[in-house]
């Protein structure tokens, strides 16, 4: 055990009672003698003051220690012990997410933007050591969680997204461009974009190529990932009985998502099923796996338990013994 630390280590002042007690207690007895005139000392002889006599004063040592001990519990012991190896990676992500109505299409299972997010979620819960920020696009793009190392509350509001939140469309460079402005004051050591989309750029004010250079200005790596399988893919379509999925061809502008990547210094990714687009997250976590620090901190272990039980066996030992054993001595 390398110490004992206290929680709140004001209340060992406390202690200070203590020999005010002790003090109090000793007055105290030689003031309880008492005087008795008598003709003579023969009734008395052969008597004498016997072991219980002295034994009596265990009661006041079982309480002094008792409170001692509920002090000490107060304080808050805490053993400091235990050291764990923690390594920080000093990266800063965002996810900017895709969630046009084309992401509803079924060559993934259950759609595109449901497997997109499952695969995020464990992504996330993978980086605990990380700041992890969300943006989500379509028409428009818009923050969802800014950097954040509370994945919790960032994983609930990953689940909260649907598509239809906002302007369909495929705004590309609007996305790239509030992903870099959530990140571009970062002073991490590594800072990371990864842009998800299923379609071609045909909205927004800011085209991809130049939402890219703001990036590379920045120093910001852009990893890219295109969704969709090769070929055709069911899309969800609005007719007049209803939404139905029909086989549409599949387009992603991948001479766009590549020359971002590149501009970038990341990388782009093709994820044609559900097991490709668990493939290139894992992929990504490997390249941005850059161990910048290693430090230790001490998991305290809250020590009270035992103290706290002592003390109360010391004050249950000493009413019994008080009201038996010394009942006609205190």
């Amino acid at each position: 055990m390398r110490g004992i630390t206290f929680g709140e280590p004001v209340f060992l002042y406390l202690l200070l009672i203590v020999p005010a007690i002790i003090i109090f207690y000793l007055i105290k007895q030689n003031k309880a003698n008492a005087s008795l005139r008598m003709p003579g000392l023969a009734p008395f002889e052969g008597t004498g003051i016997t072991f219980r006599h002295y034994l009596r004063h265990a009661l006041f040592g079982f309480r002094i220690i008792a409170v001692s001990l509920l002090i000490f519990v107060l304080a808050r012991p805490q053993a400091t012990n235990k050291f764990q190896d923690v390594t920080t990676e000093g990266i800063d992500i965002v996810l900017a997410l895709d969630i046009s109505g084309s992401m509803l299409a079924r060559d993934f299972k259950p759609d595109r933007l449901e497997a997109s997010k499952n695969v995020a979620t464990e992504f996330i819960s993978g980086r605990p050591y990380d700041r992890i920020g969300l943006v989500v696009f379509s028409g428009e793009s818009f923050t969802q969680c800014p950097l954040t190392s509370d994945h919790a509350v960032l994983i609930n509001l990953l689940r909260d997204i649907e598509s239809g939140m906002i302007e369909d469309g495929t705004a590309i460079g609007n996305g790239l461009a509030t992903a870099v402005n959530r990140i571009k004051d970062s002073n991490a050591k590594s800072r990371v974009i990864i842009l998800l989309t299923d379609g071609v750029n045909n909205r927004g004010e800011i085209a991809p190529a130049t939402a890219a250079d703001i990036a590379k200005t920045f120093g910001i790596r852009v990893y890219t990932i295109g969704v969709g399988t090769k070929g055709m893919a069911p899309y969800p379509v609005q007719t007049p009985f209803g939404l139905q999925y029909q086989n549409m061809p599949v387009e992603i502008d991948e001479d766009i998502l590549r020359s971002i990547s590149d501009a970038t210094g990341g990388m782009y990714f093709r994820a044609t099923d559900n097991d490709k687009l668990i493939q290139v997250y894992q992929e990504i976590d490997k390249l941005e796996k850059s161990k910048i620090d290693v430090r230790q901190f001490s998991r305290k272990d809250e020590k009270y338990m035992l103290p706290a039980i002592i003390a109360f066996v010391l004050v249950a030992l000493e009413v019994l013994l008080r009201n038996t054993v010394f009942r006609n001595l205190t």
